[in-house]
């Protein structure tokens, strides 16, 4: 398989997989090809900004994206998910109910209003959202042709529904961290956060790729596994956790 990431404006980290920065909020979006689907590793703020991954995407690929996973439920992380009709789409357990109901569109769209997002943008993309049917408790192994792709619950930390998603072979793996790891900026802990809990969901991120991996942050730069670790031992002393 010949993929020219680059060529299609995407950051290439191995063959098989890369990644976006989104504008505004510096979010990632991630993207995995295998022979057979396409996984889609959150899919932006608002369904406009999901439209146009899915341009991308498609642009880079010749094919729809068939498979999206959200790596925890933040509005820049998920309200573009309805701009991929009939893609299978997974969180981990518990998501579906945070996203799935009224009060819970109603925060998303408040949270995204608050930090910029137009009122239209963010209205119609709540209403819209596409909420996870498939859950992962523990790991969920996706077979997308010639790569398997593993999501692994490995939080609470950031929110009490982190995602991780392990592409293995490439030359060097690659974990998407969602938003358990931050780059541009100090890590963000919110009124959903587990804060006591994050140092080992790092604990568990570390195990997952190993030392040579390379680990995407939620926003920002892509980080080795010292980084992460030295953002462990922050979050452990920020938060009074022994190590």
């Amino acid at each position: 398989m010949d993929v020219r990431w680059e060529e299609a404006g995407w950051e290439r980290l191995t063959g098989r997989a890369g990644r976006l920065r989104l504008p505004v909020w510096d979010c990632t979006a991630g993207l995995v090809v295998g022979d057979d689907a396409v996984l889609l590793v959150d899919p932006g703020s608002s369904v406009r900004e999901g439209a146009g991954l899915r341009v991308r995407a498609e642009r880079l690929t010749g094919r729809r994206v068939t498979h999206i996973a959200f790596t925890h439920g933040h509005f820049d992380h998920v309200l573009g998910a309805s701009a991929f009709a009939g893609a299978e789409v997974f969180g981990a357990v518990g998501l579906d109910g945070l996203l799935g109901g009224p009060a819970g569109r109603e925060e998303l769209r408040g949270d995204a209003v608050r930090h910029g997002l137009p009122e239209e943008d963010a209205a119609g993309s709540a209403e819209l959202l596409t909420a996870p049917r498939h859950l992962v408790s523990g790991e969920w192994t996706l077979e997308l042709g010639g790569v398997q792709v593993l999501l692994a619950n490995v939080g609470p930390g950031h929110t009490r529904h982190d995602l991780a998603v392990f592409v293995p072979g490439g030359g060097r793996e690659v974990v998407f961290c969602g938003d358990l790891v931050e780059e541009s900026g100090e890590p963000s802990a919110g009124p959903d956060a587990v804060p006591r809990q994050w140092p080992a969901a790092l604990d568990r991120l570390l195990a997952l790729g190993g030392e040579d991996a390379l680990y995407v942050p939620g926003h920002g730069a892509v980080v080795d596994a010292a980084f992460v670790r030295a953002q462990r031992a922050t979050l452990a002393e920020r938060f009074g956790v022994s190590s």
